[in-house]
């Protein structure tokens, strides 16, 4: 398939949401899409939205070393080189310091910030050998300012945009750029999950997405297609001087002071 990425190879942690949303957009512009997750129904459906298309899907638990390591080596072995990575993978938890245990605050460790890690340490050797690529990391807009009760959550996205800058100065002399993302409010699984917590359970959540929509500026929650354009945008040559940056997009969220 012709298109901006036609000949490279796509690594994608996350099988729905924005995850989900970046690996269509990339293999839609032509790229060999290699995409994990953890949920099996998810990851049949995230295959099924790939039809047609250079598009596989894993089961893999992002937070352990060697179901990443073995992946990550598989798709080394299947494609010519690894050109983009892009680490959306993720969980939102709830709880303050005297409420969050240290199961639940490993957990969220594990999922949203080693993951991260584990991937870019793996897939390292593969995008230098190309003599280049990308890696984005999803953040959010709670690395830079949180809601109540969402302290695990927070802290893992605040060290993403440190470890995004950390690995943007390291591996520029390899020609690997690395930037964040920090979105607002998306409409994604993940967001439906905070909204259903919020209404209550079996409550109609669109009320509830529409306050969070009403919070940013601009008026609305975002979507998955605009993230993937940001995604795509930065993996692609028209970025070829951003790295070592968090890009937001959320509507103008966090420039607002709300009073």
């Amino acid at each position: 398939m012709a298109g901006e990425f036609a000949g490279k190879t796509v690594l994608v942690t996350g099988s729905s949401g924005i995850g989900l949303g970046a690996a269509l957009k990339f293999a839609q512009e032509g790229a060999a899409v290699f995409v994990c997750g953890i949920d099996d129904k998810l990851n049949e459906m995230a295959l099924a939205a790939g039809k047609g298309l250079d598009f596989h899907v894993s089961k893999v638990d992002v937070s352990d070393q060697d179901e990443v390591s073995t992946w990550i080596s598989g798709v080394g072995e299947a494609a010519p080189g690894i050109d983009v990575l892009v680490n959306a993978a993720a969980i939102q938890t709830y709880g303050t310091i005297e409420t969050t245990d240290v199961d639940h605050w490993d957990r969220v460790m594990a999922i949203n910030l080693r993951s991260c890690y584990l991937t870019s340490h793996f897939a390292y050797p593969h995008i230098k050998a190309r003599g280049g690529g990308s890696i984005i990391h999803v953040s959010s807009v709670q690395g830079h300012a949180n809601q109540n009760e969402v302290l695990a959550y927070a802290t893992t996205k605040g060290a993403i945009h440190a470890l995004t800058r950390a690995m943007a100065v390291d591996c520029a002399k390899d020609n690997i750029r690395v930037n964040s993302i920090s979105p607002g409010s998306i409409r994604t699984p993940l967001l439906e999950f905070a909204a259903q917590t919020a209404a209550g359970e079996d409550e109609d959540i669109e009320p509830v997405i529409a306050g969070f929509g009403k919070a940013h500026p601009i008026g609305r929650v975002g979507t998955v297609e605009e993230t993937s354009n940001l995604i795509a945008f930065l993996a692609s040559d028209s970025a070829g001087f951003c790295t070592g940056g968090d890009y937001l997009i959320d509507g103008a969220l966090t420039a607002h002071i709300g009073v």
